[in-house]
């Protein structure tokens, strides 16, 4: 299982914070790395999305996984950093060239946990 992780988790801290543009919510140099690297700037927009969900923006620490079920479908499932499922979505098609990857939205900021 090829882990995105595993190839961009050489960061550690961020030196510089991104902000979307429509969210306000930041992100990290390692999260701008991942999604330029595989062109997935749409999966922070899909976390993002779910922050709509009162239960989903109420946590203030949220795990991501990205994970491939088979061939070009994905799901992307986000627990509470305690193995509870808060919400989860299938992703029927995607490009993304990576088995698995995980993100935490930590208090308003979407970093890789290497950079925790």
């Amino acid at each position: 299982m090829r882990n995105a992780n595993h190839f961009f988790g050489s960061h550690n801290g961020s030196e510089n914070f991104y902000r979307h543009s429509l969210s306000g919510l930041i992100y990290t140099d390692g999260v701008k790395h991942l999604a330029e690297g595989c062109q997935a700037y749409w999966l922070i927009d899909l976390i993002i999305s779910h922050q709509c969900e009162g239960h989903v923006k109420e946590l203030p620490f949220q795990v991501w996984d990205l994970k491939r079920l088979h061939q070009n479908v994905f799901t992307i499932l986000c627990t509470d950093g305690n193995h509870n499922r808060v919400t989860s979505q299938e992703i029927p098609f995607s490009d993304f060239e990576y088995d698995l990857v995980t993100v935490w939205l930590v208090d308003g900021c979407l970093m890789l946990p290497s950079e925790y």
